[in-house]
């Protein structure tokens, strides 16, 4: 069921309208009217891609014909299960990734947010995003999206650069990805963000801060830099295991991201978290809702989700995850509502071990308003302040514990990972040693 044209341009109007009255104090910690275990981000997985990119390990297929019709009502029907299991009543955001959603219909789109706001409340000013590639994603098309409901674009780009292009096994060339970049700015001025890969086999520093150079001029409000991660199984990681492809060098891919951060920055950029740059206050609030350790809610084949099942009379939020291949998700949906292949109750300290690695990607980091809503009783200075590893950190500049919170300084974003080797093991340690709250009769 679609969204009927003039119902979905108003929605789509407002929505785009909205967001551009927001800025990032709303972004970062607007209230709302419902508790937190009653709101969630909603993502949505379409599984099907063109051709399989050579670094690219998703759950992804490449049919010789899609059913769309088929998966339309099974991402219905699963995005209101899931949505009643839950006991969610406002979703903050929405976004179709993949695979390649731009090859859906926008049909597809406008049917699955209908079946949201028929469920749940889904406000005008929600983030609905949608990935894009360029070759996928003509003018007309685009628009066509954006009449269904869509308000923000995320573009894989990936490289300006025709030969590394190849070698990712990307279907578009620099010329494509830019008239795209363009066409999209002018349909969604503002809510349009570029992915940039870096640290790809024989790139060099120079070449690669020249690409950044040239999508400065073009792009919009929000850049990714993603360093390539070669994942076993995909074409690159054979080529570079058989000695057809040099090893990425790790020491050149720290430099790009170092210099690439700084060049953003001159150009007005906020680094807002370790791989995203906003300007203008254009930050995902999608993704936001990720490193607060919000609830979100995974749609479709391979799907992933953390909430808690309240709506089923749940009280611990669990990790799910989607049957992967979309012939079988499809029947799991309509047998039972959805296709959840795995549930796992997430214990207090995984939960806080999430809350400590994803809220220090941020810039904000960890607040102790935000972490006593995890856990009350041991604060972040009882779990940190003491610890001699952990203040050669803070004496060396890399982290800041102090009345708002604990945080990376610029210089620790750059080198989370290590600082993470760290923290975990103590935040680990510091609960194992806790002294547990009195209890009557305990």
């Amino acid at each position: 069921m679609a969204l009927p044209g003039a119902r979905a341009r108003v929605w789509a109007a407002a929505a785009r309208a909205a967001q551009r009255r927001r800025r990032v104090e709303n972004v970062r910690g607007s209230p709302s009217p419902e508790p937190a275990g009653r709101r969630a981000a909603l993502y949505v997985h379409w599984p099907y891609c063109e051709k399989r990119c050579s670094y690219c390990n998703f759950n992804k297929y490449i049919p010789r014909r899609v059913e769309e019709a088929a998966m339309q009502k099974c991402l219905v029907t699963e995005a209101q299960t899931l949505l009643r299991l839950s006991g969610v009543q406002r979703v903050e955001s929405v976004f179709f990734g993949g695979g390649t959603p731009s090859l859906a219909s926008p049909h597809t789109v406008a049917a699955v947010l209908e079946a949201v706001a028929q469920t749940a409340h889904l406000p005008a000013d929600s983030e609905v995003t949608l990935e894009a590639n360029p070759t996928s994603a003509p003018g007309s098309r685009l628009a066509e999206f954006g009449a269904a409901g869509v308000n923000r674009l995320s573009i894989g780009l990936q490289s300006l650069d025709d030969t590394e292009l190849r070698l990712l096994g990307r279907t578009h060339s620099a010329c494509d990805a830019l008239r795209t970049l363009a066409e999209a700015r002018r349909l969604f001025p503002g809510r349009v963000s570029v992915d940039l890969m870096l640290g790809l086999p024989a790139q060099q520093v120079g070449p690669w801060l020249g690409q950044l150079q040239e999508l400065l001029h073009h792009c919009d409000d929000h850049v990714s830099l993603y360093q390539l991660s070669l994942e076993r199984g995909t074409a690159l990681f054979a080529q570079v295991q058989r000695g057809a492809l040099p090893a990425p060098d790790p020491e050149l891919a720290a430099e790009m991201y170092q210099r690439g951060r700084a060049l953003l920055r001159e150009a007005g950029f906020h680094q807002y978290e370790v791989s995203n740059f906003a300007r203008n206050g254009a930050l995902s609030t999608h993704n936001w809702t990720y490193w607060q350790c919000g609830q979100y809610l995974g749609i479709g084949p391979g799907a992933h989700g953390r909430f808690m099942p309240q709506g089923a009379g749940g009280h611990t939020r669990e990790a799910r995850i989607q049957t992967l291949e979309p012939d079988n998700w499809m029947k799991e949906v309509m047998l039972f509502g959805h296709g959840t292949r795995k549930r796992v109750p997430l214990g207090r300290l995984e939960l806080l071990e999430e809350v400590l690695a994803l809220g220090l990607r941020t810039d904000v980091g960890i607040t102790h308003q935000h972490w006593q809503q995890f856990e009350p009783q041991l604060t972040l200075w009882d779990m940190f302040g003491a610890n001699k590893e952990v203040q050669e950190l803070l004496e060396r500049g890399l982290l800041q514990l102090d009345h708002r919170g604990l945080r990376c300084s610029w210089e620790g974003l750059a080198v989370l990972d290590s600082l993470l080797l760290t923290l975990l093991p103590q935040l680990q340690e510091a609960w194992q040693q806790r002294t547990p709250s009195p209890v009557p009769g305990g």
